[in-house]
């Protein structure tokens, strides 16, 4: 289906599940690129958030993962601004000239929608490409569900309660 899919991750728990959906989205030939951007501090006069060995790591990680699985894969590190990172990986998708993005899922929940357009609204605006956005990674909570049965954690495994 798509032969040259463009991979942006970021070092949260989105990055090993965006990987995994991109994985299954390939077919023999298929070449993946995998972006992580630094953001730049703001205020902070060009220091980036992560070092450059904390930048590089999940796109090892991830570059590692898909060789392993026969994909033929690349990776890069950018920075930019916490403004522009929606350009930064519509201009890397351009420049690759990639078929399709992947994106990791970050699901805002409460008064956090409301503090402006999430990177994925603007690359979806910004790009003409097709955005495939991996779903959110699974959470589990305590909460008593509602048959009153919770899940609590004894010596490595899970038991139910009443």
């Amino acid at each position: 289906m798509f032969q040259r899919l463009l991979l942006a991750i970021d070092g949260s728990d989105a990055g090993p599940v965006a990987v995994s959906f991109a994985l299954a989205m390939t077919s023999p030939g298929t070449a993946v690129h995998v972006v992580h951007v630094n953001q730049y501090q703001t205020g902070g006069r060009g220091l980036t958030i992560e070092t450059g060995d904390e930048a590089c790591r999940p796109v090892h990680v991830a570059v590692t993962e898909l060789l392993a699985a026969g994909v033929q894969a690349t990776g890069v590190v950018c920075t930019s601004s916490c403004f522009a990172v929606a350009d930064r990986i519509v201009a890397e998708a351009d420049r690759w000239a990639a078929d399709a993005i992947v994106l990791g899922s970050h699901r805002r929940r409460g008064g956090w929608r409301l503090l402006g357009q999430g990177v994925r609204a603007r690359i979806i605006r910004l790009s003409q490409l097709p955005v495939l956005t991996a779903p959110a990674p699974l959470k589990v909570s305590r909460r008593v569900g509602r048959h009153g049965l919770a899940a609590r954690p004894h010596h490595g495994r899970s038991e139910i309660t009443s």
